[in-house]
């Protein structure tokens, strides 16, 4: 079969399209045959190897950590899957990914794809979506009539935290440049305020009850996002090379987001699209040829929006 992979840590150049050996199922495991898989920021720094102690890659190494595709085959004491099956996940970020035309998954991170968005715009979400759906519920403790304050809400992350924590009853005010403003609105939130022209430290006059934090600010910055916190409230961060600020007086929390796998919670966000209640958006669909270019593009900060990468 064809797959991409890095032989070495480096650039996107070294990246190669080439023949490897189609892997078996083992117990526990399922074959993929892959529809498509997602480009993700984290996997730049995974090729380039300054991943290796929080997520070490054996070499050469295949990217692609979301898949939507067909179940191939199932690997022994495998329930609740038959082959033909559509399925989409959020691989084990260690393991070899979909940037493949074949994938072996662990069957517990696999959920039935949705029904309502062709197969292949079905891994634009696992990932993002799950990481949204951790740091607003699981983290964040959002709860309907609360106000929660998506920092850097412009991104792929923040399109899904801004609808969801509308779909909470939240209310939702986001950051967002001129360019992402639009979307922003149309995903739900109830205040845009343009980070370019206007401090979030002016904008935010009543404190929130959560701050989700997506943007690389700076330390100082940072560090100041409990002040627009009320008590008992919590600040959740995904710039994880930034420990998430606290303010212990006012019982404000920081937490930094690892996000996991978890196809039960990956089923609920299959439920909302097929319902019509989350959008998933793909900014370009383009062939698996195009690994390297999108991360020679990403590396040079010329990607904006998910790409998909159909096999």
């Amino acid at each position: 079969m064809k797959a991409v992979r890095f032989h070495e840590f480096g650039g996107p150049e070294v990246l190669r399209y080439e023949d490897v050996e189609q892997p078996v199922p083992t117990a526990g495991q399922v074959l993929v045959e892959v529809t498509s898989t997602s480009f993700n920021p984290v996997e730049g720094n995974i090729r380039l190897g300054v991943m290796q102690r929080a997520i070490p890659v054996e070499l050469p190494h295949t990217p692609g950590l979301d898949v939507a595709g067909t179940v191939a085959a199932l690997g022994e004491g495998v329930e609740g899957f038959a082959v033909g099956d559509e399925v989409i996940g959020f691989l084990p970020m260690t393991r070899p990914g979909a940037a493949a035309e074949h994938v072996l998954a662990p069957a517990a991170a696999l959920t039935p794809a949705p029904k309502a968005i062709p197969l292949a715009d079905a891994a634009a979400f696992p990932l993002v979506g799950l990481t949204a759906y951790q740091a607003l519920f699981d983290h964040g403790e959002l709860k309907a009539g609360q106000r929660v304050l998506v920092n850097g809400a412009g991104g792929p992350v923040g399109g899904y935290a801004v609808q969801l924590a509308r779909q909470a009853g939240a209310h939702v005010i986001a950051t967002a440049s001129p360019s992402s403003a639009e979307a922003v609105r149309t995903a739900g939130a109830d205040e845009v305020v343009d980070h370019t022209t206007t401090s979030v430290f002016s904008a935010v006059t009543e404190q929130v009850d959560l701050v989700l934090n997506l943007a690389p600010v700076t330390p100082d910055v940072l560090a100041q996002l409990p002040s627009l916190v009320r008590s008992g409230g919590a600040v959740v961060n995904t710039t994880i090379w930034m420990p998430a600020p606290t303010d212990e007086e006012r019982d404000v929390r920081g937490v930094n987001v690892y996000v996991r796998s978890d196809a039960e919670q990956l089923a609920k966000l299959v439920a909302l699209v097929d319902s019509g209640d989350l959008r998933v958006d793909v900014a370009r669909r383009v062939p698996l040829t195009e690994v390297p270019a999108i991360h020679a593009q990403a590396a040079s900060g010329g990607v904006r929006g998910k790409v998909v990468f159909v096999v």
